[in-house]
């Protein structure tokens, strides 16, 4: 049985991942912009990837983050369609490199 997008949500924030991270062009802010974390200050932990069985809309990943240098866990949840934003090359790239073939 697969496990849903609030399920893995639920476990990974008993796990320590408290923060809310939002995606911006070139970085992930979390604290409502108090931290600019950029792509070479975070590490992606662990990645759940969802697809809507019926609606292309429900389709989302979820994306476990760790920054040594402040000390941060968090979530950032977004659509597949990230690449459409826009996003530096950098900051694509980092999605991109930890993502399951």
């Amino acid at each position: 049985m697969e496990t849903t997008l609030g399920e893995n949500f639920k476990k990974i924030r008993k796990e320590g991942y408290t923060e809310d991270f939002n995606l911006r062009q070139n970085c992930i802010e979390c604290r409502e912009g108090a931290f600019e974390i950029f792509h070479d200050e975070f590490q992606i932990d662990k990645i759940f990837r969802f697809e809507g069985m019926t609606d292309p809309g429900d389709e989302s990943i979820l994306y476990a983050i760790s920054s040594e240098k402040y000390n941060l866990k968090g979530v950032l949840v977004n659509a597949f369609g990230i690449y459409a934003d826009p996003l530096t090359d950098e900051m694509v790239q980092k999605l991109k490199e930890n993502r399951e073939p």
